[in-house]
């Protein structure tokens, strides 16, 4: 029996506050470069959206390298997704006593890295077949 050894870590980021639609316009920037590829990017890039992904790529990084044992420089975004969370409905107070609604959408955030050394070791490993 082979023993398959796990090589994706993950962060999940829920009910951040912007729309799903203004996050995903940063996050398919970044998917499938390199960790420190999309530190740099992060950091340069103007959006709002880049600081809570930012902290979550700092945090499935940490994730790897403390639980998996993994390293920085070897990692990849496999996978990033942002999904829409719940909205959140608020009243503003208007002339009259009539109250207008507010609609605040959020959004649920996952980044997956992936070591890229364990899948080049896999197909050395099975290179004889």
């Amino acid at each position: 029996m082979i023993k398959k050894k796990k090589r994706e870590v993950y962060a999940l980021g829920q009910h951040i506050c912007m729309s799903a639609h203004k996050a995903r316009r940063v996050v398919d920037q970044i998917r499938g470069r390199s960790y420190e590829e999309t530190l740099m990017i992060l950091e340069l890039m103007p959006y709002r959206a880049c600081y809570p992904i930012l902290k979550l790529v700092y945090s499935a990084a940490a994730n790897a390298s403390h639980n998996m044992g993994f390293n920085e420089a070897d990692l990849i975004i496999s996978k990033a997704e942002v999904n829409e969370g719940t909205t959140v409905k608020k009243l503003k107070p208007r002339a009259r006593g009539r109250g207008y609604p507010l609609k605040r959408s959020t959004c649920h955030i996952t980044i997956v890295l992936k070591n890229k050394s364990l899948d080049l070791d896999l197909d050395e490993e099975y290179s004889f077949i």
